[in-house]
C-alpha cells in the first residue's frame, strides 16, 4: 500500500492546492489507473503505446479523472514493453522524450514505477527531477532502499545529473513499535551522514509527518478513489494532505526562490485547518516538478 497509494493520494493532495498534475503509471499492475477509476484495458491510448509507438499522440493518453489532474493509464501490456524496447537506441530516455512537449502544461508530474529496478524504472529515473522513497519502517524494506539508492546514484552519474532523492516518506506508520523506531532511527542517521557529500540523497530527510496505518487509505482504491474523494478528513487523508503542503513549499520554493502560500482543502465541522507538508523500498514514485519527482 505504500507505492502506489502515495502516489494516487500525493498527486490528489497536490491538486487539491490549486495545482496542475499529471500522474504516470508505470506499473504494469495498473494500481495506479485502477485506484482514480480508469480502467487501462479499455480506455484506449495508455503509457505502453507512448513507449513503443512514436506515432502514438500523448493528447490521446491522458485521461481527465478530476478538474486539473490527468493520468496517463496503464494496461498489463505494458510488462512486455522492456523486452520489446531492449534494443532500441536511446531506451533509457525514452519517456523524457515523450514528455518534453507536455511539460510546461503541468506543474507537478508524478510517476508511479513498477516494483523492479527495470528499464521502466530508468526511464522514469532518466526523466524526473526527484525521488521520493515510500516504505514500511520495516528491517526488509530498510535493504531495499539501499538497493535503490544505488540506482539513483549510477543513474544520476551516468544519464540524469540532476536527479536527486527529496527523501523517504514512512507509509502504514505505527509509532508504537519499537522495530519501526529503531528502523527510522537508522535512516535518520544513515541520511545525516550524507550531508555535505554530493551523493543524490545529500539533504535528504525522512519527511514527516507520517503516514499513518488507516484501513480508509485501503479501501479507497476499491471504490475508484483517491482518499479524498472517498475519506478527505480520515487520518489518511490529513496525512497526505500535510506532506502535499510540505512538498509544495519545498519546491515551489526552491523553484523561485520566494515562500509559498499552501491552502486547504474544505475543512469539515470541527475540524482544525492542517498545516503545510517500500513498504517496499525497491517500488518507486516518481514525481516531476517542473516541475519534480517521487520514488517508492
Amino acid at each position: 500500500m505504500g507505492k502506489t497509494t502515495t502516489s494516487c493520494n500525493l498527486a490528489a493532495a497536490i491538486n487539491e492546492e490549486g495545482r496542475r498534475v499529471l500522474a504516470i503509471d508505470l506499473d504494469p499492475q495498473a494500481h495506479l489507473s485502477l485506484h482514480v477509476g480508469v480502467d487501462g484495458e479499455t480506455v484506449g491510448t495508455t503509457i505502453y503505446d507512448l513507449l513503443v509507438d512514436p506515432e502514438a499522440d500523448i493528447e490521446d493518453a491522458m485521461v481527465q479523472v478530476r478538474e486539473n489532474l490527468w493520468i496517463i493509464p496503464a494496461s498489463v501490456d505494458l510488462a512486455a514493453a522492456e523486452s520489446e524496447l531492449a534494443n532500441l537506441p536511446g531506451r533509457n530516455d525514452l519517456l523524457r522524450r515523450r514528455l518534453e512537449p507536455i511539460l510546461d502544461r503541468f506543474d507537478y508530474i508524478i510517476l508511479d514505477c513498477p516494483p523492479s529496478l527495470g528499464l521502466l524504472t530508468l526511464n522514469a529515473l532518466a526523466a524526473v527531477d526527484e525521488v521520493i522513497i515510500p516504505m514500511q519502517a520495516h528491517f526488509l524494506a530498510l535493504q531495499g532502499v539501499g538497493k535503490l539508492l544505488e540506482t539513483v546514484r549510477l543513474v544520476s552519474a551516468q544519464v540524469n545529473p540532476s536527479l536527486k532523492v527529496g527523501g523517504i516518506v514512512l507509509c502504514m506508520h505505527e509509532t508504537q513499535s519499537m522495530h519501526g523506531r529503531e528502523v527510522v532511527g537508522e535512516i535518520d542517521s544513515f541520511l545525516a551522514e550524507a550531508k555535505g557529500s554530493g551523493l543524490p540523497w545529500d539533504g535528504a530527510t525522512v519527511l514527516r509527518p507520517a503516514i499513518r496505518r488507516n484501513i480508509k487509505l485501503a479501501e479507497a482504491p476499491s471504490f475508484g478513489q483517491s482518499i479524498f474523494d472517498y475519506a478527505p478528513w480520515c487520518p489518511g487523508a490529513i496525512d497526505y494532505r500535510k506532506l502535499a503542503q510540505r512538498f509544495i513549499a519545498s519546491w515551489e520554493r526552491g523553484t523561485d526562490g520566494s515562500t509559498v502560500e499552501t491552502k486547504s482543502g474544505p475543512q469539515s465541522p470541527g475540524e482544525p485547518s492542517p498545516s503545510s507538508a517500500g513498504a517496499d523500498g525497491e517500488n518507486q514514485t516518481a514525481a516531476d516538478s517542473r516541475s519534480s519527482d517521487l520514488e517508492s
